[in-house]
């Protein structure tokens, strides 16, 4: 949003006695950001306006002239001059020697064949002006400032108003109210504890007629218009707007266009409400309706471009057809022209999401769309049309019929919120006392009554004590508010779970395996290549209502899938060993909730030469080893699609299943384009970290020596290591320190269907020497226990 000071200061401020540099400061810690600010007679420098006392033929040419010039010094200066528009008496813009025009131009003596010149006579449009900056003015020569009301020797950046700062701000969504220069008006005023100056305007009107004699205004599409407003200008005179007016919409990067056209951005710069004109003349019926676009309804807006609408979008139109696009831009079909006599002004207060998406779906985002996107105060139509209406009067432009017709659809409730001095000041770190608040809270024109804050329509984002609390603030100066210690302890730190995420990943890489990251969007497809049946609830999964294309449509309800496509790809490298792992959310719906459960697991992928299920399973229980996670047991399973039916477990700690291990199916492996065997573990991160064992804790060398005791042991063939390991433990009591398997045959001796499975016993007592008795005690109760439990007998 850019202010000029200009404006600023004669019409709502006067803050002409402080520096630039002060302004932007005192406004960036005020709360108000300044982008840039820049001296608009910066590029123009030593010229002047100057008098034609003489004009004479160049000796040496039939085409060029030699002037002296009067430019308020001693003597006359000499200039050559090649434009023909130009005599003798005529106030002229003459460039001295060593001056500057825009773009880095400079300017220096010389000599034109033969005759000196010091300087040159330039045109408007060398100083940097359109033809609607100085309408009148002949474009092909030199600019005549006759009319101008100047005098020789004055600065040429005075006469074309360029003794001028414009300030650009940086606007925050939340004050719709700054993108206006009242708004930003008053924020000044209250930077620097002052009071702004408020202008009413006054509309005197005429004997022209009444309005609803002229008018009607019907608003269908209630809820896309919070409020619409109109006038009427009878008995218009198109013309250029006056030199005061057309030099602030200049400063704030608007091109005066007319009069009328002129009034209307003048009022948006003002009020911050956008306005439209339009030329009555062309509304048939006499009838304004604002209503939602037809599907497949066309409109060719002021620009020239044929606009395809889609049904919803906002329009104005008459009985017959779309006038204009609300808030966005008019439409080419009501277009102010040079004979427009008669003219509608629009105040209105469209629905910011409304035009922003029309906008957006058009391409067409316009200083008023960016505008009513912000959500803009309802309260304000009436005020801008009123100055609207004011200035045609004041140009001397037109007449005002009497009447306003203003359709109100919805109006800002009134809102109050408590002044809690005490809160205010233990937030701040202040000592603030009522009165000043008070004080600092009227200068921003927020009306306080006792112990009620009255918060203005134009200020949408006062809705709790901590908002007045940053009024107050900003107000008493944030360089002011004492420096203090903080009371609680900032001090972060991580949480047991990322802890154990950092642990585990340690562990994963110390075992050889490297980090991948996948995306948790992916295709519905990669279900069929794990050969997920067709009623599995893994199927279920949230979809996405934007998604970037088909592979990237769902949130993973799985995990595989993911590691296998980075495996494939590493495998189409050509990579021969490979091992990755990840910590991947997956997203599970639960009935009745909104959002999905979004528990972590623990992915391992690998294959590669020496890769088997019994080093991946051993890797696995490394892991838990690392993390301290509570003894695991593998169950074989053979109803899981996507892996090998002989060489896949579940994975169960404490009576919790925590996930599977083992080979992926062929046909998977195929799927991903992987001819070899590859190797998968999926273990819910969630669950491990609640099942950790207690925190180790310190444990003196033993004083008496361990027992040692063998056992070979004939069992059926579908009885598990894991199996006897469960039943020994339970039999053999306190004394067993360990038990591990050092043998598995087959073969002669053992009966078929059979197998041998031999175990090495570690006992000890803690407060004895354990004697023959003790230990063949401990043997006979696990022999007997696993001969009861799982048919085990001593080979």
């Amino acid at each position: 949003m850019k202010l000029n000071r200009k404006w600023l200061h004669e019409e709502f401020v006067d803050l002409s006695h402080v520096s630039d540099k002060e302004y932007v400061e005192t406004l960036t810690v005020f709360g108000q950001k300044v982008e840039t600010y820049e001296r608009m007679d910066a590029e123009i420098k030593n010229v002047k306006v100057g008098k034609v006392l003489s004009i004479v033929r160049h000796e040496n040419s039939d085409h060029m002239w030699v002037c002296q010039i009067d430019v308020g010094a001693e003597e006359p200066v000499q200039i050559v001059t090649g434009a023909q528009n130009v005599k003798e008496g005529d106030l002229v813009p003459a460039c001295l020697h060593n001056s500057w025009l825009p773009g880095g131009v400079h300017i220096t003596k010389g000599k034109l064949r033969g005759v000196t010149s010091n300087g040159m006579l330039c045109s408007f449009a060398e100083l940097g002006l359109t033809q609607n900056d100085v309408p009148g003015a002949y474009a092909d020569g030199i600019w005549i400032l006759n009319d101008e009301d100047c005098k020789p020797g004055d600065d040429i950046n005075d006469v074309i108003g360029n003794d001028d700062t414009v300030v650009e701000f940086e606007i925050t969504n939340n004050r719709p109210d700054c993108y206006s220069i009242i708004g930003l008006a008053r924020e000044s005023a209250a930077a620097f504890g002052t009071q702004m100056k408020h202008h009413e305007p006054v509309v005197k009107g005429s004997e022209a007629g009444d309005i609803y004699d002229y008018l009607d205004v019907e608003v269908p599409a209630e809820n896309l218009c919070n409020r619409y407003t109109a006038r009427m200008v009878a008995n218009v005179k198109i013309g250029p707007s006056p030199k005061w007016l057309r030099n602030r919409l200049r400063a704030n990067g608007v091109r005066p266009i007319n009069n009328i056209v002129d009034i209307t951005n003048y009022v948006m710069l003002e009020y911050g409400q956008p306005m439209h004109a339009f030329d009555y003349r062309y509304i048939t019926d006499k009838k304004i309706v604002v209503r939602e676009a037809e599907d497949g309804e066309n409109l060719t807006t002021l620009d020239g471009i044929v606009r395809n609408l889609k049904a919803g979008m906002l329009v104005i139109a008459d009985d017959n057809r779309a006038i204009g696009l609300a808030g966005i831009m008019g439409g080419e079909n009501s277009e102010i022209m040079d004979d427009t006599t008669t003219v509608v002004f629009e105040s209105a207060n469209f629905n910011g999401t409304s035009i922003r998406q029309t906008a957006l779906a058009l391409g067409m985002r316009t200083e008023a769309s960016g505008k009513f996107e912000k959500n803009l105060d309802p309260m304000m139509t009436v005020p801008a049309v009123q100055r609207a209406c004011e200035l045609v009067e004041l140009l001397e432009c037109g007449d005002i019929l009497n009447g306003t017709i203003d359709i109100i659809n919805y109006v800002p409730q009134e809102k109050t919120l408590p002044l809690e001095p005490e809160k205010i000041n233990k937030l701040l770190g202040t000592n603030i006392s009522k009165e000043d608040m008070v004080k600092y809270l009227n200068l921003l024109e927020i009306g306080v009554e006792g112990n009620d804050i009255l918060v203005p329509s134009f200020r949408p984002d006062l809705n709790l004590m901590a908002d007045i609390a940053e009024e107050v603030g900003r107000s008493y100066g944030y360089n002011e508010i004492p420096t203090t210690a903080f009371k609680t302890s900032t001090q972060g730190g991580y949480s047991a779970e990322m802890k154990l995420e950092t642990k585990a990943g340690q562990v994963c890489r110390s075992l050889g395996y490297s980090e991948i990251i996948t995306y948790s969007f992916v295709s519905p497809a990669v279900f069929d290549q794990i050969r997920l049946p067709s009623d599995s609830p893994l199927r279920n999964a949230m979809r996405i209502q934007n998604p970037l294309g088909e592979d990237t449509s769902i949130m993973r309800t799985i995990a595989l899938p993911s590691m296998l496509e980075i495996l494939s790809r590493n495998y189409a490298y050509h990579n021969k060993n490979v091992k990755l792992y990840e910590l991947a959310k997956i997203y599970q719906k639960v009935e009745g909730q909104k959002l999905p459960e979004e528990p972590k697991m623990l992915l391992l992928g690998t294959y590669g030469e020496g890769t088997s299920f019994f080093t991946l399973k051993g890797e696995l229980e490394a892991i838990f080893a690392g993390l301290r996670v509570k003894k695991a047991s593998y169950t074989a399973v053979k109803n899981n699609p996507s892996f090998h039916p002989g060489r896949c477990a579940v994975v169960t700690i404490d009576g919790t299943e925590v996930g599977y291990i083992g080979q992926v199916h062929p046909i998977v492996a195929k799927n991903y384009g992987i001819d070899a065997e590859v190797y998968c573990a999926e273990i819910s991160f969630t669950k491990l970290c609640t099942l950790m064992l207690p925190e180790a804790t310190y444990v003196p060398l033993p004083k008496y020596p361990s027992v040692t005791r063998d056992l070979s042991l004939i069992c059926d063939e579908e009885i598990t290591v894991a199996q006897i390991e469960d039943v020994i433990t339970g039999a053999a009591g306190k004394l067993l320190r360990g038990v591990k398997l050092f043998d598995i045959y087959r073969g002669t001796g053992v009966p078929e269907g059979k197998k041998s499975m031999a175990f090495s016993l570690e006992l000890r007592a803690d407060d004895r020497t354990l004697t023959d008795t003790d230990s063949e005690g401990v043997v006979t109760k696990v022999l007997a226990a696993l001969k009861e439990q799982v048919n085990a007998i001593l080979r």
